[in-house]
């Protein structure tokens, strides 16, 4: 989309000047900043002499402007910043959406800026929304542009750029890392919609409990708090009663934002980074022994829609890495909720995911076998372990008897006690190592008794 197709005949003041009725536009896109000043909550990224302000302001110094990677959940401004980067300077604005554009429309919005440059001394701003969409091919094609600076390049995306955009581009990038809304900024936005005649000028109040639910849906997205307060607006004024001559602003009240919003939206998103944040945080829970944040955490996964099975499967990784050998009847409900899930599925899934996640966290801790393991991995990678003792190894085929393979191997059920002392580690680690600690927590504690009588039992001695 070119800037004649994004602006009409008409500039971005004079449209901003127009009614706020004017094209029927959502409340959203009437209310958004038409300057630094009423960007709200991105205080840090827009501070003076930062990168994205003097590119904005269009001060690009003897460096010239850098093109940015702005990254940051869903209504924080990424749109907004992008369009007020290309009213700096006289640049001229090409949009595209990673969603529909190709390769093809890349190159030719950049012939068509490197034109503008060579033949009018004009900048092009390229906004590309979604970039974390553009698979490697299709962002290698940006490189000579951004590269030459034959366009200034603003890309959005709500994905971790570190995992969704390729090094070559970032690298060539200023990253602007933008924060959800705090409360106050979007209570302060609300107020700034209720009052400004681009947005409901005046005709509308807004009790302060329905107040206080739209800042609390919004998550800090300033869209989701205009898209809400826009249909709470219609839903108030359906419910005035025909032919009321009550010429007072129409009061929106808490009854009816949760008719017109009838469940907060989830923040969460399966295919992207908060995907694995979400998944993460019920995770750490678990291991924090916080059973409530463990819960609200597996609901918003199965809210958002997640598969059941995949939220059983970080719980049974969770029961081994977490809890181990503290519970090991953790690891044994969590099994079992795997296999129940995969056979009953939702919505009943839920119960069984809930009582695996509570046995998790508030089960006694240990992560030592966790421990024990990426230790032993980590002396074998370091070409630690000489030979297997000859009395262990394998001597069930012709020829290793006269190797002197299982010679002298004490079967340890014969031993009255069970456990027969040998060698059983290699030379080099006989007695040097000690990868397994329990500690003294839940069914752990015994077993510390019980490791320190089985080294002892087998004559070897143990590290501390």
């Amino acid at each position: 989309m070119t800037s004649d197709d994004l602006f009409g005949a008409a500039s971005a003041a004079d449209r901003a000047e127009q009614p706020a009725s004017a094209g029927h536009a959502p409340l959203a896109v009437r209310m958004r900043p038409r300057t630094l000043e009423e960007v709200r909550g991105q205080t840090k990224v827009l501070r003076p002499g930062s990168p994205l302000r003097r590119l904005i302001e269009g001060s690009g110094g003897a460096a010239g402007p850098l093109s940015a990677i702005i990254w940051g959940p869903p209504g924080t401004g990424k749109t907004t910043l992008a369009h007020l980067v290309a009213t700096a300077s006289d640049r001229r604005f090409v949009e595209l959406s990673a969603v529909t554009a190709g390769v093809k429309d890349v190159r030719s919005v950049m012939e068509q800026a490197g034109r503008d440059r060579d033949l009018y001394g004009r900048q092009t701003v390229l906004f590309l929304d979604e970039i974390h969409r553009f698979t490697k091919a299709q962002q290698d094609a940006l490189l000579p542009g951004v590269e030459n600076r034959t366009v200034i390049l603003v890309a959005a995306t709500t994905e971790n750029p570190s995992f969704s955009i390729i090094a070559p581009l970032l690298s060539r990038s200023v990253l602007v890392t933008l924060e959800s809304l705090s409360d106050a900024d979007v209570a302060d936005l609300l107020q700034a919609a209720l009052d400004d005649e681009r947005g409901l000028a005046g005709a509308h109040t807004l009790t302060d409990d329905a107040r206080e639910h739209l800042v609390r849906i919004a998550g800090g997205d300033a869209r989701r708090a205009l898209t809400s307060l826009e249909a709470g607006a219609g839903v108030a004024l359906d419910a005035v009663a025909p032919g009321s001559d009550d010429d007072g602003p129409v009061a929106i009240t808490l009854a009816h934002v949760e008719q017109a919003v009838a469940q907060a939206a989830v923040r969460y998103d399966r295919a992207g980074d908060q995907h694995y944040d979400v998944a993460s945080a019920l995770i750490k829970s678990m291991r924090g022994s916080d059973v409530d944040a463990a819960l609200h955490y597996l609901a918003r996964m199965l809210e958002a829609g997640e598969d059941p099975r995949f939220i059983a499967r970080r719980i049974v990784i969770s029961a081994s890495e977490d809890v181990g050998m503290a519970d090991p009847t953790a690891l044994q409900t969590a099994v079992a909720a795997m296999h129940a899930v995969a056979q009953i599925g939702m919505p009943e899934a839920r119960i069984i995911l809930a009582q695996a996640v509570v046995h998790n966290a508030m089960a006694p801790k240990s992560n030592a076998a966790y421990l024990g393991v990426n230790e032993a991995i980590a002396d074998v990678r370091a070409g630690r372990g000489g030979a297997v003792p000859a009395h262990l190894r394998g001597s069930g085929y012709a020829g290793a008897e006269r190797l002197g393979h299982g010679a002298g191997y004490a079967y340890a059920h014969d031993a009255p006690d069970g456990v027969a002392q040998q060698q059983y580690l290699p030379d080099d680690l006989d007695g040097q190592v000690a990868y397994y600690r329990p500690t003294d927590r839940g069914f752990e504690e015994r077993l510390r008794a019980r490791l320190e009588w089985l080294t002892g039992r087998l004559g070897r001695g143990r590290p501390e």
